[in-house]
């Protein structure tokens, strides 16, 4: 003969394998969920959404928990549902189950309302379920109501449209909320798997075929660079190794500066600090060179009209052309530049007249030749 705590271990025991097995049930599931969406997911984004409603009939095994003192049992029942999306389900369901025991037959009817997620939905199509409900027990003629939980796992497998098989394995807690149905206890634990079919009502949606749009490939007519000249050097776009050439620079056959002559008034009055207007011009300048770098070392010449001494010239003619070196190189220019000073010494127009003079006073940028 049982005492009560042989009883409470077999509850106990029960209740970690009815635990286990739902829990297991669930996360075996998982890898194969993760890997068959990544697969299914294309062929279900190209069908229609499938949001009928369906009637599902079931027949129950029910393994009844120590807590109990009863046999195990069968019974049946119906669900009715609506499929919402790809992944969930909602259904209303109502059963009736009978099994003897110790203390007369027992029957157990009620309902609960059901959330399904389905991994994925194809022809087979697992799925993960919790339920809550009530449910009235009788043991012989001692009936009360209480509340129920339901938690499990199972899969549909389609045959037609309208017909599927559906199977799940589902851990249930009751709480009969002191209607001591069964003397000692108002909890008990169960576990029941089910085995039905689902009919939805309706035409299954259809898979919607996607038609890639023809696009005509244009091609857009060959430039001819030889006709071109993007920096107006004179030099067409084919033969221009040097695009971007700084405008008012003199260049070779391949396009590339060799000379560019700064002038006008640069300079302050017999001094060396560049006026706003010599600033905006070496602005440009320098845009030029970072925009289009040439590796060119670059030598930065200062020149200046015969008046005054030789000595003094050469010495103003130096410090203006280092002022422009500095400046050029305050703006990013990255070329080798160095500064001389030729004075008076390389006229290029008449120091007798006040033009030959404007015309002698300048800044001259010689790019060397490799």
């Amino acid at each position: 003969m049982k005492n009560i705590n042989d009883y409470r271990k077999e509850i106990s025991a029960l209740k970690k394998s009815l635990l286990a097995i739902a829990s297991l049930t669930s996360i075996g599931f998982l890898p194969l969920a993760q890997a068959a969406d990544q697969t299914h997911e294309k062929s279900y984004s190209d069908q229609a959404q499938d949001d009928r409603w369906y009637v599902a009939p079931f027949g129950s095994f029910v393994r009844t928990g120590g807590d109990r003192k009863a046999s195990d049992g069968w019974g049946g029942g119906m669900g009715v549902g609506k499929m919402l999306d790809k992944h969930f389900n909602v259904e209303l369901k109502g059963f009736y189950e009978g099994f003897g025991g110790t203390n007369g037959p027992w029957s157990l009817a009620g309902g609960t309302a059901d959330l399904q997620y389905y991994f994925f939905r194809d022809k087979f199509s697992p799925y993960a379920v919790v339920g809550a409900g009530g449910m009235n027990s009788c043991a012989s003629a001692n009936c009360g109501a209480g509340f129920i939980g339901e938690a499990g796992a199972g899969f549909t497998y389609e045959l037609h449209d309208n017909f599927s098989l559906r199977s799940d394995v589902r851990y249930r807690y009751n709480n009969n909320l002191n209607a001591q149905v069964q003397p000692g206890t108002d909890e008990f634990h169960d576990m029941t798997v089910n085995v039905g079919f689902v009919i939805p009502f309706g035409d299954k949606p259809k898979r919607v075929e996607r038609i890639e749009p023809v696009v005509a490939a244009t091609v857009a007519p060959a430039r001819d660079c030889s006709t071109l000249d993007v920096d107006a050097d004179g030099v067409n776009d084919c033969l221009d190794r040097c695009p971007g050439t700084i405008k008012g620079s003199k260049i070779n056959n391949s396009g590339c500066p060799v000379r560019l002559v700064l002038k006008g008034q640069h300079f302050k009055y017999d001094s060396a600090e560049l006026t706003l207007n010599a600033q905006t011009i070496l602005d440009d300048v320098a845009q030029g060179l970072v925009s289009y770098p040439q590796k060119n070392d670059i030598e930065v010449q200062g020149h200046t009209s015969s008046e005054g001494s030789d000595n003094y010239n050469m010495k103003l003619s130096q410090q203006r052309a280092q002022s422009v070196v500095d400046y050029l190189k305050m703006k990013g220019v990255t070329n080798k530049l160095m500064a001389k000073g030729y004075g008076e010494t390389q006229p290029i127009a008449d120091n007798n007249t006040e033009a030959g003079k404007s015309e002698n006073r300048r800044v001259e940028l010689i790019w060397i030749e490799d």
